[in-house]
Parts: C-alpha cells; structure tokens; sequence
C-alpha cells in the first residue's frame, strides 16, 4: 500500500483497483517475493534461495519497489526483510491463486517447490470439514528452514516458523519432495523408507494428517 500522497510506479493507466494492486505488486517476482517473507522476516540471501529463477539484481530492484510501496520492510542495520500489515494481508490473495492454479491444466510439480510455498499451499489446500477437531501438530524440517502446522479448531491449518520443529511427528526432505508425500498416493511410510523423505514420531498420526490435504480440493 502506498503511503497517502505518494504516487506508484504505474504500470496500467486505470482507475480499476484491481488495476491499482497489480501497479503496486504486479512486476514479475514481485509476489513471490513477498511469499517468501509471508512467515517469517529473511535475509536477502535467504529469499533468493526461496527463488533461484531470480538474479540479485532483480530482487534488490523487487524489494526496494515494494518497500517504498510499503509492502516490504527493511532493517538496514540487521540486513533483514520482513512484510508489513499490508504485505501480510496477500496471505489470502496466495491462497485464492493457489485454488485458481489447481484448476489450470500445465502445473509441473518437478519444478522447484521452496518450503514456503508448499507451506502455503497446504494452507490453501486442506479439507477444512475433515480436519475439525483432530487438533493435528506437524513438523517440517527442510534444511534452510523448518515449520510447525497446527491444525486449529475451525479446521484450518496454521503456520509458524520454528529452527527446532516438534510435533505429533516429523517430517525431513526438500519442498518438492515433501510436496509428493502431502499430495501423491503413496503412504508416507511406505515412503519414509526410501530417501527423499524421513519420517520421525507417530506414523499414523503423519498419515492421517496428510489425507486431509489433496490438490483437488477447494473448499
């Protein structure tokens, strides 16, 4: 959101408000910058390697756009970026494209998957009738960052960052490989005993969590 009095850089001459978000957030990378700091404030380093389709250069125009539009915060001192109100607020924006792209043939999930991405899909993603009351904690160690999901009382799964993640059980592997155990068909302890992917706690407690999530789901 830009500040009363400041002018974005515009990128449609129109009066529309959807117009208006797209000038203040619709330069390439520019959302996906701001998913990567949706859960946590992050070096610059650490957003590029959430985005490795990015060149430095790009990111650091990115990040001053969107701290200027007061999107982005900046802590020179610490090197650290986080979202302001504003920027936390697309929170529901990323869920409703997440719903619209699994209705879009073409999605390849072999591409890179960061760990926030997936964790904001699985927000998007989950049957919210079916998760009422199972009260379900998950751990997610991805290398570089770790997650713990709480499933709340309304069924929906919430999301916080955690260096030392603990939960009903654990689960160990990279975005994209975490992605085929949460989405595909497979039982997870069944693949827990290969490599991508290591599973430590109750593992019955692993898999009914992860039949609460499928990408065809849109509630």
């Amino acid at each position: 959101m830009t500040k009363q009095g400041d002018t974005p850089r515009i990128r449609y001459d129109e009066g529309c408000l959807a117009a208006h978000a797209l000038n203040v957030i619709g330069d390439r990378w520019a959302l996906l910058v701001a998913r990567e700091l949706l859960f946590a404030p992050k070096r610059f380093q650490a957003i590029r390697a959430g985005l490795p389709g990015i060149t430095a250069g790009v990111l650091t125009q990115r990040l001053a756009q969107l701290t200027e539009a007061g999107v982005v915060t900046h802590d020179p001192a610490l090197g650290i970026y986080g979202l302001t109100p504003s920027g936390q607020a697309l929170h529901p924006v990323l869920i409703a494209l997440c719903h619209w792209g699994s209705q879009h043939d073409g999605h390849d999930p072999r591409r890179f998957i960061s760990p926030t991405a997936l964790m904001i899909s699985m927000t998007a993603k989950i049957d919210h009738a079916a998760a009422r009351g199972t009260g379900l904690t998950a751990a997610f160690d991805m290398g570089r960052e770790g997650f713990v999901m709480r499933i709340a009382q309304d069924g929906s799964a919430l999301v916080a960052p955690s260096q030392q993640p603990e939960g009903d059980f654990l689960l160990r592997g990279t975005g994209n490989n975490l992605a085929v155990a949460v989405y595909g068909p497979v039982p997870i302890a069944r693949l827990a005993q290969g490599e991508a992917v290591a599973l430590a706690g109750d593992a019955g407690a692993a898999q009914r969590f992860i039949d609460l999530f499928s990408l065809r789901n849109d509630i």
